[in-house]
């Protein structure tokens, strides 16, 4: 197709975009497509998680301006652009159920009505036009209040940005084609990593996690669509440590080594969850049906 393609992807705190997709969109930059990432949150109230960072008063004391400068780092490393969607961070609450989102802070994101809160995204949608889009599951991925949020809010907007009725003074109606959720860390992908350790002759950080994985962890069965792309699995790296408050260069993100990675699963996964488009699965591009 002759028009441009656009790809955004939604996502919870700075941080999240380097994680999960990185390496799909570092991709798709590169083969001109235009990716905008979508941050709902400022990351306010995450704990500082990598414990070389973990007492420095400086970074205790700004948090919330050094997480923007980590994501702009992080976002000239991809190559995407980024826009900040203005809510606050909810903060993690063990055992969280949406049913009791009373019991985060007010004003947080969480608690946001998901009709006010799709609106910003569906003018983000009607603005940048894009024709795929990118988010979680349901489950959030994990039981993150502000990744349900972020499932709840990305689904609405998918919905209402093609209906001019909704939401009428939020710009042109403008319909994505697709709507995809990062299906990672399965067991699969884990059982390969570590036998391509362990092939290789060096420790598996993979194996403990393995020893008690619960089915209900796994959502291996719900992919659908899996994107080539590890020639970028070291652009994703450098972007996750970007993100120093959030990532241990010496932590489990990096215990195996690049190489092994890159032979044992190079694809990052998806399930397509809503399509306009006629498309055949197994897919191996996020634009299937929508290049034609």
């Amino acid at each position: 197709m002759t028009q441009q393609l656009r790809l955004m992807a939604v996502h919870a705190h700075p941080d999240d975009e380097s994680s999960k997709g990185a390496a799909t969109m570092a991709r798709y930059v590169r083969e001109g497509v235009e990716v905008l990432v979508v941050t709902c949150t400022g990351g306010e109230r995450g704990d500082i998680l990598n414990p070389k960072l973990a007492d420095d008063p400086e970074v205790l004391a700004n948090i919330a301006d050094i997480r923007k400068q980590e994501m702009e780092r992080a976002r000239e490393i991809l190559g995407v652009d980024q826009a900040w969607l203005g809510f606050v961070d909810s903060g993690w609450l063990e055992n969280y159920d949406p049913a009791n989102a009373s019991d985060l802070p007010e004003g947080c994101f969480a608690r946001e009505e998901i009709p006010v809160a799709a609106e910003r995204l569906v003018r983000l949608m009607r603005e940048f036009r894009p024709h795929v889009v990118l988010t979680y599951d349901e489950h959030g991925g994990y039981p993150h209040p502000d990744h349900i949020q972020c499932h709840n809010i990305s689904v609405a907007a998918f919905d209402a940005a093609g209906d001019p009725e909704q939401f009428p003074q939020a710009g042109e109606a403008w319909q994505p084609q697709k709507l995809y959720y990062h299906i990672s860390f399965t067991k699969a992908q884990f059982l390969a990593m570590h036998e391509a350790c362990l092939a290789a002759g060096i420790e598996s950080p993979y194996g403990e996690r393995l020893e008690d994985w619960p089915d209900e962890w796994d959502k291996g069965k719900r992919i659908t669509t899996r994107i080539e792309c590890g020639e970028y699995f070291a652009l994703r790296d450098e972007a996750l440590k970007a993100h120093a408050t959030q990532i241990d260069p010496d932590g489990p993100w990096f215990r195996a080594p690049l190489n092994i990675r890159l032979a044992a699963w190079p694809t990052e996964d998806y399930e397509l969850a809503k399509s306009f488009v006629e498309t055949e699965k197994p897919e191996s591009d996020l634009f299937a049906g929508v290049r034609s």
